[in-house]
């Protein structure tokens, strides 16, 4: 594939694993942009960078308002600075965001593990006086 070259809305799928849906979803959104030729869609260059973008927000965990706001930043003139320093605040804040939630479960998953310890000597000690009587 050349970088000038532009895919249907099938090789974008395949391309990158999305659903035509998806890319729908996208595009009325207006994050994605494609050509339209009739009831065809083209995506372009600039919307194979996009969607990768998009995927790896999503991933990290951005809205996709805060990734529309973040994409929209790229045409600044000011060869993306503006844009750099905005997505590198969201991701900082992001990421205390997810080291808060990982601290919540691991102190979560340390409370259920307790618990389950104190849910098996108490069966344990039921099910041994019945074992004891028979």
């Amino acid at each position: 594939m050349t970088d000038d070259k532009t895919m249907t809305i099938r090789e974008m799928c395949e391309a990158f694993g999305v659903t035509p849906r998806t890319l729908r979803f996208y595009e009325a959104k207006e994050l994605l942009f494609p050509i339209r030729e009739g009831q065809k869609r083209l995506f372009t260059k600039r919307d194979r960078a996009r969607l990768k973008l998009i995927l790896r927000g999503k991933r990290f965990g951005f809205s996709l308002e805060e990734i529309r706001q973040l994409l929209d930043l790229y045409d600044m003139g000011d060869q993306q600075q503006t844009q750099l320093q905005a997505t590198y605040d969201i991701a900082l804040q992001r990421l205390n965001d997810m080291i808060a939630q990982r601290d919540e479960l691991n102190s979560a998953i340390e409370d259920l593990k307790e618990q389950l310890k104190w849910g098996e000597k108490v069966l344990t000690t039921m099910i041994s006086p019945k074992k004891a009587a028979e």
